[in-house]
């Protein structure tokens, strides 16, 4: 009788045994299995346009999106989406940057992921429509305004004739008219000539070249911002003597130049005049 008691406890023993191990197997088995439809990827961008649309505010919006399961890597989607409801209205809806802004606080992964985001989305500006380009230069100046992104992204931005288009132009005034709106002209004042932001902000209002100088400040003259080119304004009156003395020989090259096409001219018209009046008198020889 003990010896059976034994027996079946041992057999039991091993029954559960091989039930872990077939359950371990199933595991791996699942954990193996990929799914290459994505249909997990697509239902997650639907719950969050869903919630995103469907919140009466922000708050509520922001409370239900962070119930929403997000396996890591995946934080991006939410970027994306929030930024696809954006660009989609007809006109830019405040909701939309405080519902970003409330992320950017929460995690600073949505923070380093909108910096993503601007980048691409200053890179491919010109595929966008107006009014599109409006709600995105929008929403992210008012990230920026409420120090929600910081402002050394503004560092990829570069001002010039040559490195902006009539599009990146548009997202350029709508974005500083946003941050004008927000903090006011006095406090963007501020703002712009802190001492930390000035090796940022040398590609928006650079000082490398007259041409680029007077293109800056022409241009936020134009959007009725003239007031944060102060700075600008006083380095053009109180230029350098280095430059002048670079820009001097460019104004010699050009003079030397103009005065070589001229005496060029000259020595066409002589030939010219000479080879009519050889002409003429063969002319008169002839009769």
């Amino acid at each position: 009788m003990v010896k059976d008691v034994h027996g079946r406890r041992r057999c039991e023993r091993n029954n559960k045994i091989e039930r872990r191990d077939d359950e371990r197997e199933k595991k791996q088995r699942q954990e193996q299995i990929k799914d290459e439809t994505e249909s997990n990827l697509i239902n997650l961008r639907r719950s969050i346009y869903l919630t995103i649309m469907s919140s009466v505010d922000f708050e509520e919006a922001g409370h239900k999106l962070l119930k929403i399961k997000v396996e890591a890597g995946q934080e991006m989607e939410l970027n994306i989406m929030l930024l696809e409801c954006c660009s989609q209205e007809r006109t830019y809806l405040r909701y939309y940057g405080l519902l970003g802004q409330r992320f950017c606080m929460v995690n600073t992964v949505y923070q380093k992921n909108f910096d993503k985001c601007f980048v691409e989305q200053y890179s491919m500006v010109h595929r966008l429509e107006t009014n599109k380009l409006q709600n995105v230069a929008k929403f992210f100046g008012h990230l920026l305004a409420t120090d929600a992104l910081s402002w050394h992204l503004l560092a990829y931005i570069r001002l010039t004739e040559e490195d902006t288009t009539s599009s990146s132009r548009i997202f350029i005034k709508f974005l500083f008219q946003e941050l004008s709106e927000h903090l006011g002209i006095r406090l963007l004042i501020q703002r712009l000539n802190e001492p930390a932001m000035q090796d940022s902000l040398d590609s928006i209002f650079p000082k490398d070249n007259l041409r680029n100088t007077r293109f800056a400040i022409n241009f936020f003259t134009s959007i009725g911002l003239g007031g944060i080119t102060e700075n600008l304004r006083e380095y053009l009156k109180n230029m350098p003597p280095m430059i002048m003395q670079q820009q001097k020989p460019e104004s010699e090259d050009d003079s030397s130049s103009s005065s070589s096409d001229d005496d060029r001219r000259r020595r066409m018209k002589r030939k010219n005049d000479d080879s009519s009046s050889g002409r003429h008198r063969k002319r008169r020889k002839a009769d």
